[in-house]
């Protein structure tokens, strides 16, 4: 279990809801990340949301305390290949989804999720928490 992960955003829905599992993954490992992109998706769900300013200040003071991965020119070259390979073998995946793999394979990171289509993207390390 030890390792540097990238949180998925259905890591950190699950988190926030309290999962224990979750927790004690978090504990045993080495590091963790997120991306601008799940950050994003984290603050469109609380804009969703029924309780948008304390679900926002949760988001913010999380993320006060984790290191966010912004995409840069690499990432975008990632996600290129990512999209393209994809494209080849007809297995899509959601866009988004393809620039947190993308982070993750610059960062050499294991992504940590509940959403199994990133096994379609090929030599992306993932654990399903």
């Amino acid at each position: 279990m030890s390792g540097k992960f990238l949180l998925d955003t259905s890591i950190l829905i699950a988190l926030f809801s309290g999962d224990t599992s979750v927790q004690v993954h978090l504990e045993n490992a080495d590091e963790v990340f997120i991306s601008s992109t799940v950050l994003g998706e984290l603050y469109f769900g609380a804009r969703k949301s029924h309780h948008i300013k304390k679900n926002l200040a949760h988001i913010d003071e999380f993320a006060s305390n984790i290191t966010v991965l912004s995409c840069d020119s690499n990432t975008a070259r990632k996600y290129g290949l990512i999209k393209n390979n994809l494209f080849e073998k007809g297995k899509p995946i959601p866009e988004n989804d393809i620039w947190i793999a993308a982070v993750a394979l610059q960062h050499d990171l294991i992504i940590a999720t509940r959403d199994d289509h990133f096994t379609k993207v090929g030599k992306l390390k993932c654990e399903a928490w």
